[in-house]
């Protein structure tokens, strides 16, 4: 079996395109392998978060993922900071991780020209930090977005570096999962080619999202004047909109309205309407499981400790093998 590690950003609010994307994904991925999934929140302290909005970001993350089917008795489920070991391997892999690797990173130097003003030590080793959370767990395999690939293999050159510097054959270098044809990319509502929140939070319909609020997004997507010719190709706006009832509404619906698209008497109004319903329909039971997992505070605490209990069980085995392979034997 396996040995699967992904991270969730402690940032709070999942929308439709990370649970299409990838959320399902996981759900599938638990049953097959053991699997670690573990809320990032050491990472968001490059941002500098309050103590109250880093408190709110991981209870929203851990309700939201619960929500979304992730379940703690097949899966370890834990909150980064539960496990001091990731920090001490963290700083043991720093010792050999050098600046022009580190500095070479594509999402260090974007960082550098976005916020100038915070270029902070985190940044500039967030890949070890990474590394050491997949390599804690000897982890086989990552599911990795095509933005978090550079740093995939940046793990790989910190796993292997640690085997062939203390002449070992320990760590695993882990390899991207592969979803194959079942990962899906769900499109914004502003005419962007994938849902983000960091783009545009408009453009993002969140699981938590009330009904009149996804009724006003979706009826405010972008689209154009409508098709002058039958069999138009459809720009990339509204190629979106019909990507998002591809994946929502009833595969009759989609072919009634791609057909008055190709007649020239598409009225974006009336598929938006029907669009928003559709959503409206499929993020119900997630908004409802989302409302009662947040009041339950007692369970949640129960999550969150016997997931720091299971992942400890695996770092701190791996911490006690690493201190000796180093040579921190104690006198």
């Amino acid at each position: 079996m396996d040995i699967v590690v992904s991270g969730i950003r402690s940032t709070g609010n999942l929308h439709l395109g990370n649970y299409i994307g990838a959320i399902r994904n996981f759900v599938k991925m638990q049953e097959e392998n053991h699997c670690f999934f573990f809320i990032a929140d050491y990472h968001s302290l490059t941002t500098h978060p309050t103590p109250a909005d880093l408190y709110d970001s991981v209870k929203s993350v851990l309700v939201e993922f619960l929500a979304c089917g992730l379940d703690p008795e097949k899966a370890t489920l834990y909150i980064q900071s539960d496990v001091p070991e990731v920090a001490e391997l963290y700083l043991l892999l720093n010792m050999n991780a050098y600046l022009g690797e580190l500095e070479r990173c594509t999402s260090f130097k974007e960082k550098i020209r976005t916020q100038p003003n915070n270029v902070n030590a985190g940044l500039l080793t967030y890949p070890t930090l990474m590394a050491a959370d997949i390599i804690i767990h000897k982890a086989h395999k990552v599911p990795v977005g095509k933005d978090q690939e550079q740093h995939l293999e940046m793990t790989r050159t910190f796993a292997g570096r640690f085997n062939r510097m203390y002449h070992v054959d320990y760590f695993p270098e882990p390899v991207a999962y592969n979803f194959g044809e079942e990962l899906v990319k769900i499109p914004g509502l502003d005419g962007s080619a994938k849902m983000s929140k960091s783009e545009n939070e408009n453009g993002a319909i969140f699981l938590t999202d009330p009904p009149e609020v996804i009724r006003k997004k979706v009826m405010r997507a972008v689209t154009d004047s409508g098709p002058t010719q039958h069999n138009q190709p459809k720009p990339l706006p509204v190629e979106n909109i019909f990507l998002l009832m591809q994946a929502f509404s009833e595969p009759e619906k989609y072919t009634y309205f791609n057909d008055l698209y190709n007649r020239c008497e598409i009225r974006y109004g009336e598929m938006k309407k029907q669009l928003a319903e559709d959503i409206i329909a499929f993020t119900a039971p997630f908004r409802e499981k989302i409302e009662t997992l947040s009041g339950d505070t007692d369970y949640l605490g129960k999550v969150a400790r016997m997931g720091a209990e299971k992942a400890r069980e695996s770092a701190s085995k791996t911490i006690r093998d690493v201190r000796e392979i180093i040579g921190f034997k104690g006198m």
